[in-house]
């Protein structure tokens, strides 16, 4: 079984979002969706472990610094509970690579809304555009609908 800790991180660069449409996975949760780049620990990683490694892995990036935003809470009837760690980072090397998972692509923060997100995305995006300090949000789904959001410890 994968392990239920992840990591997202949203690489960020003259306005803009580095963006994965998943496009290309079978099986895949997030199937057309568009979320940042990121996944599952591996045995014996620490966050930050997870965090370069898969984004050189699904990017060709290596991220030259980074912020640990909050951690978030994943809740879906017939999945298990995930607690994904979630990033930004503004300084990278590196040439942009082909991904197995889906395709890469800019995308202006003022345009993220636009696309097909998961709901609870949008409620971390507005955190990280008011630049919340570290902050816990727990999303319930069901499918791909969003039961409830509650934020360090407060429904909203």
């Amino acid at each position: 079984m994968k392990s239920n800790l992840t990591t997202l991180c949203y690489i960020e660069n003259d306005g803009n979002y580095l963006m994965m449409h998943r496009t290309k996975k079978e099986h895949d949760i997030n199937k057309d969706k568009w979320v940042g780049v990121g996944g599952h620990f591996e045995a014996n990683e620490s966050p930050e472990e997870c965090l370069l490694r898969e984004v050189k892995e699904e990017t060709g990036l290596m991220l030259l610094a980074w912020k640990l935003r909050g951690i978030v809470t994943f809740i879906c009837g017939g999945w298990q509970t995930e607690y994904m760690f979630l990033y930004t980072s503004d300084k990278f090397d590196g040439t942009l690579a082909d991904c197995s998972e889906g395709d890469l692509q800019w995308v202006a923060k003022s345009e993220v809304y636009r696309l097909p997100i998961w709901e609870g995305d949008k409620i971390f995006f507005r955190l990280l555009e008011e630049d919340r300090p570290f902050f816990s949000l727990k999303l319930i789904y069901q499918n791909d609908v969003l039961l409830e959001a509650v934020l360090d410890g407060v429904k909203l």
